[in-house]
């Protein structure tokens, strides 16, 4: 069924008038004259698609080959004869999107020790991502900065483009993408040494980071720029082998993932074999429908194929033992499509990477630069200008990105599929408990609870996936969620031919133990999905009125302020 598009910017124009008290008899006087669209063909388009398009009025933005698709600003009046041309399969607004960091200042986390499952700040592993190329698709990276140097002094950053339309400039002007790269492939050299007591580092500390800018000055972009730098990483796969991109940005489902012209690209990605690990989304808190954060996974972070990461609170404790799982993470099953997400977590909470001076972010929240105190030896306790502390599922993206690029280093042969599967295979599984959160400036505590909608397989823990020799053999496309009214069970559906099929995921040892987490069984027996707030009890997602009703997923992008998480 293909999305209405007419209707839906009807919609948005009667939502904008009445926000605004205007006159609701003329909603379509509202609605704008061009639209900018992404248009899916069956075939990939050539020029005599764009003649026919520039005939309805069409300006071709961008050629989206990778999925057969093209980014068109478009007379609203032609959108229906656009979306009744045989040759098109389907046509989607270029949807805004936002990066997926946020700002909490307090004491930092130690992720990368947590997850690498060292106790001590100058440990090693023998893989550190040597020759793996990592597609940050996100602000760019500020400068050269030393931390993503090479030991004798060579720019790891082997590649840099801007695909933001009529920008250039591949420097990172927000501040976030430099973090990004930091925590995947920062080394510590401005942290390491006589005098430091900590070094700040990434995951995979020699790993060669390709940037590609879609971010702009204030963390923004829209799906055709994104879809844009995927189809460059996918072009640049083989130059500078890059087997893993980051996407630490997203947006509210709008579609389902089969249709979704930027999951679309995500999967073309997982099929030229490159691992796409993507945030969950920083909408946990979000409330606004009586849902408790629950299907509030972004976009493209809904895809099967990602790998989709949340968010965890270290505590500030190398220890993984008191971490728990941040209030802010947002939690599946994802709308529409009720794909099982995240598909794991991993530190997220008050990371420390590297700084892009003269940012917006550090500009704007010049608090978040850490304390020397906290890498330096002494009692200095002056704000460095090397290192910066941000907090969200942008921040635990970069963590899995990392450990991936370490498993293909190890082993070269692995599938995405595979590193996907081996990642959640080994991850930590946690209690199924209830944790609370307070924002220390509203005062606010907030509920969670460890099921699988909110943790998904786990706790990201590189030294098991490492010390493991597990080769999936089938696809590791995330499952799906079904609900049966009957039995008011949930139960998972697996794509055919994925691991996660009726029996134990490796065959004789079911992932989580004794109870296989995507077999046939309930997720959680016969009990409600989580506590007492049951997913799928009336009002909730299924609920009249809930994420389905009016105004809700057609609505205006929600924004969840996030002051803080203790």
């Amino acid at each position: 069924m293909r999305l209405n598009l007419i209707a839906f910017l009807s919609l948005m124009a009667a939502s904008t008038a009445a926000t605004h008290g205007q006159n609701l008899s003329d909603s379509t006087a509202a609605t704008p004259d061009l639209v900018d669209v992404i248009v899916q063909f069956r075939d990939q388009p050539a020029q005599a698609h764009h003649r026919r398009m520039a005939a309805r009025g069409a300006q071709l933005k961008h050629s989206l080959d990778v999925i057969h698709a093209a980014h068109y600003s478009l007379p609203v009046s032609k959108l229906g004869e656009v979306e009744s041309d045989p040759d098109v399969i389907h046509v989607s607004l270029d949807h805004a999107l936002h990066a997926t960091g946020t700002v909490l200042p307090s004491t930092p986390d130690y992720g990368w020790m947590t997850v690498l499952g060292v106790s001590s700040p100058s440990a090693k592993l023998p893989w550190d991502g040597s020759g793996i190329g990592v597609a940050v698709i996100d602000s760019g990276i500020a400068g050269n900065p030393p931390d993503l140097q090479s030991a004798t002094g060579k720019d790891r950053v082997v590649y840099q483009q801007s695909l933001i339309p009529n920008v250039n400039d591949s420097n990172d002007h927000y501040g976030h993408g430099t973090m990004v790269a930091g925590l995947i492939g920062g080394n510590g050299k401005n942290s390491t040494g006589s005098g430091y007591d900590y070094t700040v580092r990434g995951i995979a500390p020699n790993v060669n980071i390709i940037s590609l800018r879609v971010l702009d000055d204030n963390g923004s972009a829209t799906d055709s720029t994104v879809i844009a730098g995927i189809q460059r990483a996918i072009q640049l796969k083989s130059q500078y082998n890059i087997r893993v991109i980051n996407l630490s940005l997203g947006r509210p489902v709008y579609e389902s993932y089969k249709l979704d012209p930027l999951c679309q690209a995500v999967q073309q990605a997982w099929n030229a074999g490159i691992v796409v690990v993507v945030a969950a989304g920083n909408q946990g808190r979000n409330n606004t429908y009586g849902n408790q954060g629950y299907a509030t996974i972004e976009a493209p972070g809904n895809s099967p194929y990602a790998v989709t990461v949340g968010a965890m609170n270290t505590l500030g404790t190398p220890s993984p033992y008191d971490d728990k799982i941040t209030s802010y993470s947002s939690k599946g099953p994802t709308l529409i499509d009720h794909v099982v997400k995240p598909d794991l977590v991993a530190p997220g909470n008050r990371l420390v990477s590297i700084e892009a001076g003269g940012s917006y972010l550090v500009a704007t929240y010049p608090s978040n630069r850490v304390a020397h105190a906290l890498y330096k030896t002494g009692t200095d306790t002056g704000a460095s200008s090397q290192y910066f502390e941000l907090s969200g599922t942008s921040m635990a993206a970069p963590m899995v990105s990392g450990a991936a690029a370490l498993l293909i280093q190890q082993d070269p042969t692995l599938t995405p599929d595979q590193v996907k599967a081996r990642l959640i295979l080994t991850a930590t599984k946690l209690p199924q408990i209830t944790t609370t959160s307070v924002d220390p400036v509203t005062g606010i505590q907030y509920v969670s609870e460890n099921d699988i909608f909110t943790v998904g397989a786990g706790y990201l823990n590189v030294q098991a996936a490492l010390n493991s020799t597990a080769k999936a053999t089938l696809p590791a496309t995330s499952p799906s969620a079904s609900f049966d009214w009957l039995t008011q069970t949930v139960t998972m559906v697996s794509p055919t031919g994925a691991i996660w099929g009726t029996g134990a995921i490796w065959g004789t040892g079911a992932i989580w133990g004794t109870g296989a987490i995507w077999g046939t069984g309930a997720i959680w027996g016969t009990g409600a999905v989580w506590g007492t707030g049951a997913i799928w009890g009336t009002g909730a997602i299924w609920g009249d009125g809930a994420i389905w009703g009016t105004g809700a997923i057609w609505g205006d992008a929600l924004t969840v302020a996030i002051n803080g998480e203790n």
